[in-house]
């Protein structure tokens, strides 16, 4: 039997596709591309150029199974996507690619999944904490949004459960981000927690300093909000430009809150995993204390806290990894 099946992580900025086999028990991966979403008008034609790209390689036949992550809220297996103008359906992605099994999950829960089977090598401790085994845990991650998915323990594994709790409101910490919140709240109204833990809520920061300043200079590109944050990053830690710098720091502030409010939210004693583009890149930024600070600032419950593990996903792929298993695993409905 063919048991080539191919797997996506797809984000409003980046996706990518991965095509393997099963063969006497071993994947084996053989063909992963990396895409620019925005490049293309819908998924079906960036999945197109892969599998003819990929088949020119090696293989036998179309697809068996595929398993894709989405950035966005999936319904009856249709998905449309919350910062790309693509309608995703597996009904219609099965019988265009005639792949007889298609699934869409969430792009957090694909990173909760694949947070399971990660070598320890791709994490970096925040805090050791005391673990339970067996315990709720919680993965979240800033990138061109912000994702959150669960990780419950059933039948003797954990198993994951997406969430849209990048779009609950902003709670502000102290006085500062009260006035972050003001500022936000004139332009956008609703202010959601990923107006600012995101690439684009990095640059609401950064602007939001910049007018209570009274700095009127144009630092950031106006063209894309993804260089915008990469921007400010090279601003705040290559030329130690002050306004990026808080910027920075500030983000952090909220981003450890916010972590803690999800380990509270869940009761996490299992962990609180923070993966998504941006914590690897700003690794050394987490480990300097604000971060664990914000988190742990719950009043009567900072004991708590404390013996909560937090981890940092340094693996980018993990989304991936998780989307690959699930394929995997749909091997066995075909």
């Amino acid at each position: 039997m063919n048991e080539y099946f191919i797997s996506g992580d797809i984000g409003g900025t980046k996706t990518l596709l991965q095509a393997a086999e099963l063969k006497e028990g071993n994947v084996r991966v053989w063909g992963e591309r990396r895409y620019e979403s925005p490049a293309y008008s819908s998924f079906s034609d960036m999945l197109r150029d892969f599998i003819n790209e990929v088949s020119a390689l090696d293989s036998d036949g179309n697809p068996m199974s595929a398993c894709f992550a989405v950035a966005g809220p999936i319904a009856r297996q249709e998905a449309a996507l919350t910062n790309l103008p693509w309608v995703m359906n597996s009904a219609v992605l099965s019988s265009e690619f005639s792949i007889p099994k298609v699934k869409l999950i969430n792009d957090f829960a694909a990173v909760a999944s694949g947070v399971g089977i990660l070598p320890e090598h791709d994490l970096m401790t925040l805090q050791a904490g005391q673990p339970h085994v067996g315990k709720m845990r919680v993965v979240l991650g800033a990138g061109t949004g912000m994702g959150v998915a669960w990780l419950v323990w059933q039948n003797g594994d954990y198993s994951s459960l997406p969430s849209e709790a990048g779009h609950i409101d902003f709670a502000p910490a102290n006085e500062l981000q009260d006035r972050l919140l003001h500022h936000l709240r004139k332009r956008l109204g609703h202010v959601s927690v990923e107006r600012v833990l995101s690439g684009p809520g990095l640059t609401n920061i950064f602007r939001f300093l910049q007018d209570e300043s009274g700095d009127k200079r144009e630092w950031t590109s106006t063209q894309s909000k993804e260089d915008d944050a990469a921007r400010i990053s090279d601003l705040a830690f290559n030329q130690k430009h002050p306004l990026a710098a808080k910027a920075m720091d500030l983000f952090v502030e909220i981003y450890g809150a916010y972590a803690g409010n999800l380990a509270l939210a869940g009761l996490c004693r299992g962990g609180v995993y923070v993966a998504g583009g941006i914590a690897p890149k700003i690794i050394d930024k987490l480990r300097e204390g604000g971060f664990m600070k914000a988190f742990r600032d719950k009043g009567r419950f900072s004991g708590l806290m404390e013996e909560i593990p937090v981890h940092v996903v340094m693996n980018p792929k993990v989304g991936l990894l998780g989307a690959a298993e699930e394929a995997r695993r749909m091997l066995d409905e075909v």
